[in-house]
């Protein structure tokens, strides 16, 4: 872990947000906290798995940042145990590059994948863009939007309840995977980079993209996989993706 050297101090709007970092490495853990802590955070220290789902239930938390190999629980085990009441941005840590294990992280719903060795500059970056837009929030709404329902087919996407229904059986989406589809539903038919996604629906460009690719992989499979077959979600290689009803 490199030092975060004279990095300016966060932004006014992240500043008192909550933080858990679940880190068994107690030295690692300690220099993390700290280091965020000077930039304004409230910080939350958990040494395994088991420690951070009590401190989770217990505490109003507003991103946590998670190591996969701990103690007692792994990060995946964690972050599934969260996924199933909890939108809460989580920013995973792994000594291990291999693609399975962002593959797996993916899957399971984190928003973000930091290897070690990291720079503490560009964690903090993480963390900010992150806390910029909360997952629970609904999308800003834009000049001229509106909250009708869209309507394709049989896909019927309800903008107010936040809720996607096909064929009259109701989709159950994450609120990433809602916000993805509802974001590219409004826009039928116009293409989006990974990046510009990343920009739009997370609300950073700080973020792997394979987020953006397993999220719309996620989103096919619960929507498209419905018979009858449809697909509406194209991919347009070496361009992005494109909405078409």
């Amino acid at each position: 872990m490199t030092g975060a050297g004279d990095a300016a101090p966060a932004a006014a709007a992240t500043r008192g947000a909550s933080l858990l970092v679940a880190e068994d490495d107690e030295a690692s853990r300690v220099a993390l906290a700290r280091s965020l802590e000077r930039f304004g955070y409230r910080v939350l220290e958990a040494a395994d798995g088991e420690a951070a789902l009590r401190l989770f239930q217990t505490t109003e938390i507003d991103l946590v940042v998670l190591d996969v190999a701990m103690p007692r629980m792994d990060g995946f085990a964690v972050l599934s145990r969260l996924r199933q009441t909890s939108e809460v941005p989580v920013i995973m840590l792994t000594g291990r590059a291999e693609e399975v294990d962002r593959v797996v992280g993916l899957e399971l719903g984190a928003d973000d994948y930091v290897v070690k060795p990291y720079s503490l500059r560009e964690l903090v970056a993480r963390v900010r863009a992150r806390l910029r837009r909360r997952p629970a929030e609904p999308p800003p709404q834009r000049s001229g939007d509106s909250n009708d329902p869209l309507v394709y087919g049989d896909v019927f996407i309800d903008l107010r309840a936040r809720e996607v229904a096909v064929a009259g059986e109701r989709i159950d989406l994450t609120a990433r995977e809602y916000e993805l589809l509802a974001f590219l539903a409004r826009h039928p038919r116009r293409v989006f980079s990974r990046e510009e996604l990343l920009e739009q629906v997370w609300g950073t460009r700080f973020q792997d993209p394979a987020t953006v690719t397993e999220h719309v992989r996620r989103v096919r499979t619960k929507v498209e996989g419905r018979p009858p077959q449809r697909r509406l979600v194209t991919t347009l290689r070496g361009m992005g993706y494109r909405f078409d009803p």
